[in-house]
């Protein structure tokens, strides 16, 4: 296969690189989603892996080499997981593409199908149709203890004999079966046996035969046979071949069978049933030589799965699962946050000044490392065992298997409001952060779909808003306060279905929706080094982002409140004579339907369109410069917060504050997601995007104020 698909991450496409300059050959992973297969490419490859796009495309796959034996590695590939090798969606594409490219000698010299023995009939489907490719195969069968826990033991030796490749049954976490499998690819690397292809029937065969000669030889011949007879004609292969396979087709069914009345027209549906019953009926067949022990029983993960995605309970279940996660976070965090905190701005801050000012340093660099960059990256870092607890709560959901249940309530609730099935999965990605979740709507292969989908991410709320409502709810609802983070985290849900609803029935109106297709992976104990990978990738992931743009945000609100406008130096200036408080100020009065019109809180939301995560340190940099010299008697930022709002609010600071989060939930979420979004769906949608986001924003705000103020 090519090098050209290799690469290192964030190069734009794959490049070769010198790691896998010497392999012997190039495998490929293929399987169902949730078979378990990259964590086989984790245990083949290590730490050696890359990831980059594949080339032409914004998909990603991951690249490493995989030692079998002495002097024998090879450059393994993990394409993305798909239900077949007809694909509906752009990362699907991706796998058919490398299993079928024009070229013979950029094919792969090895396929490893991965299939789940738990669910052996699904992945069965899919491997009748790498069997069509003529490529090498080695089959790695995963969860097999799985299968063994619902009665179900697949016999490899046998489910091997019937398919006619090497099965190896391997647990990937644990290692085990690795070896086995390496030695089954070395000797397929050394004998290249080509696969032999399902049978599906005599009449498909007939057809199939009459048809090979009038193809062209871009695709293997058997696999583009198989296509075109289920109507699908690739990339590269005129439609009207679709036609002809439909008479061949209903020629060979006259020639096999004496009553063609049920013989599939040329014009329906018929062949493409026809097609993938012929392909279940195979996967049932090889399933009943390999499977003993009869029909497997029913499991405790199919009962819990009956009460968890239960049409009517499914839902309350989620929402009462994500708000145990904001109530455990925002309490067991609060101490914590509190003593890292009083450290950072108390200690750390007077020591950093008190030093600066014993070797001469101007005040106004002391001022801006004191009041600025301690005070403002502390009250962030502070964060850090808030964000800490509630990844490992996230990636405990994730890992254990629920976040796949939660995507299926989710997806019935939102379909409810009219919003495309697949669309729900990058939904769910906006609530970690929106930059990826937007990107992600390109597994969608309609381009309305991903429009609209790409419309509603930024009212996700995303984990940089999460620092802001934790530290006003802390404030301002004491043992509350995780039960009002996740009523904001609940009405992010309602604004996206509000709008998704809103938006469907006007501008995407005529659109169809297309069903979800989602693989349930069994409950697992959740393994303590997923967890911990899973939430330092994403720790690491907030402190490298968050650090940059809060040392800038600081640095430029510093420089900002140091330049005068209305008296003063230089550094010796009163806030609201700056040039800061002088734009923030302007601002401000926009505010104040919504009872937070104060130059603070205006800071505040002007850094916020930079990135969220710098609104904190913007809150907190902004009232220390209030007052700079400190004291005993300097009230604390919770003293002046609830100050600021009780005097803008004309006294009902709960419905102001609950006013500013809301705003904070709705507008423009960062300059990255914008940037993305501009890049997914253009200037022009991306412009009525911000217009539109602003203007919920305010009303949204506004409402909530002017309504909640009659109660508080």
């Amino acid at each position: 296969m090519s090098e050209a698909c290799c690469g290192t991450s964030g190069s734009g496409t794959l490049n070769s690189g010198a790691a896998l300059l010497h392999t012997i050959g190039t495998v490929v992973l293929v399987g169902n989603p949730n078979v378990g297969k990259s964590t086989l490419f984790n245990a083949a490859t290590g730490a050696r892996q890359r990831v980059g796009n594949w080339p032409g495309t914004t998909v990603e796959v991951s690249d490493g080499p995989w030692r079998l034996g002495p002097g024998r590695t090879v450059r393994v590939l993990d394409l993305p997981g798909t239900q077949s090798l007809l694909p509906a969606a752009p990362d699907e594409a991706v796998t058919r593409d490398a299993l079928l490219t024009a070229d013979p000698a950029d094919r792969p010299d090895v396929v490893v199908a991965v299939v789940d023995a738990a669910n052996l009939a699904r992945s069965l489907y899919l491997l009748s149709q790498v069997l069509e490719t003529g490529l090498p195969i080695v089959v790695a069968m995963t969860m097999t203890d799985v299968a063994a826990g619902r009665g179900t033991d697949v016999d490899a030796d046998r489910l091997a004999a019937a398919l006619g490749v090497p099965v190896v049954p391997v647990v990937a976490r644990g290692g085990a079966g690795m070896p086995a499998l390496a030695r089954a690819v070395d000797s397929a690397l050394t004998d290249r046996p080509a696969s032999e292809p399902p049978c599906l029937g005599a009449d498909i065969d007939a057809a199939v035969a009459a048809l090979t000669p009038q193809l062209p030889d871009r695709y293997p011949a058997r696999w583009l046979a198989t296509a075109l007879l289920a109507g699908e004609a690739p990339p590269g292969i005129p439609d009207e071949l679709t036609t002809v396979a439909r008479n061949a087709l209903r020629q060979g069914i006259s020639r096999t069978d004496d009553d063609a009345a049920d013989a599939p027209d040329a014009d329906d549906e018929d062949a493409e049933l026809l097609i993938a019953e012929r392909r279940y009926a195979w996967a049932h067949v090889m399933l009943e030589a390999a499977v003993e022990g009869g029909a497997a029983r029913i499991t405790l993960s199919d009962r819990v799965d009956r009460v968890v995605t239960h049409r009517w309970l499914g839902v309350p279940i989620f929402l009462a699962v994500m708000w145990l996660v904001f109530q455990l976070t925002t309490t067991v965090a609060k101490p914590l946050q509190d003593a890292l905190g009083g450290f950072i701005t108390g200690p750390v801050a007077d020591g950093a000044a008190n030093f600066l000012n014993d070797i001469g340093t101007p005040e106004p660099l002391v001022g801006f490392v004191h009041d600025g960059l301690i005070n403002g990256v502390g009250q962030v870092l502070s964060f850090v065992p808030l964000m800490l607890i509630m990844f490992v709560l996230l990636a405990l959901l994730e890992d254990s298997g629920y976040m796949a249940r939660a995507a299926f309530v989710a997806d019935r609730l939102m379909r409810a409001m009219g919003l495309p099935g697949r669309a729900v999965l990058p939904l769910i990605v906006g609530f970690g952060c929106n930059v990826p979740a937007i990107s992600g709507t390109r597994i969608l292969s309609n381009p309305r779909h991903r429009v609209l989908t790409a419309l509603l991410i930024p009212f996700t709320s995303c984990n940089a808003r999460l620092v802001v409502y934790v530290l006003l709810a802390g404030v301002f609802f004491g043992s509350s306060a995780g039960t009002v983070v996740f009523a904001m985290y609940l009405s992010s849900i309602l604004l996206v279905m509000g709008l998704g609803f809103l938006l469907r029935r006007s501008v995407f109106r005529d659109m169809a929706t297309e069903p979800l297709v989602l693989d349930l992976p069994p409950y697992r104990r959740p393994s303590l080094r997923v967890l911990g990978m899973h939430t330092w990738q994403k720790m690491r992931g907030f402190l490298t982002t968050a650090s940059g743009i809060i040392v800038a945000t600081v640095t430029a609100v510093w420089l900002l409140s140091s330049i005068p406008l209305g008296g003063g130096t230089f550094g010796h200036v009163e806030p609201g004579n700056s040039a800061l408080g002088a734009v923030s100020s302007a601002v401000a009065p926009i505010f104040a339907p919504a009872g937070f019109d104060d130059w603070h809180a205006g800071a505040a939301l002007i850094s916020g369109f930079v990135a969220k995560e710098a609104v904190v340190a913007t809150i907190s940099q902004s009232y220390s410069m209030d007052d700079p010299g400190g004291g005993a008697a300097s009230p604390s930022l919770s003293e002046a917060l609830h100050a600021t709002f009780e005097h803008t609010s004309g006294g009902h600071p709960i419905p102001a504050v609950l006013a500013f989060m809301m705003f904070l939930l709705a507008y423009t979420p960062c300059m990255t997601t914008l940037a993305v979004l501009r890049t997914t769906v253009g200037m022009r949608i991306t412009l009525w995007s911000v217009a539109l986001q602003l203007s919920v924003a305010w009303v949204l705000a506004v409402a909530v104020f002017q309504i909640g103020r009659i109660f508080w």
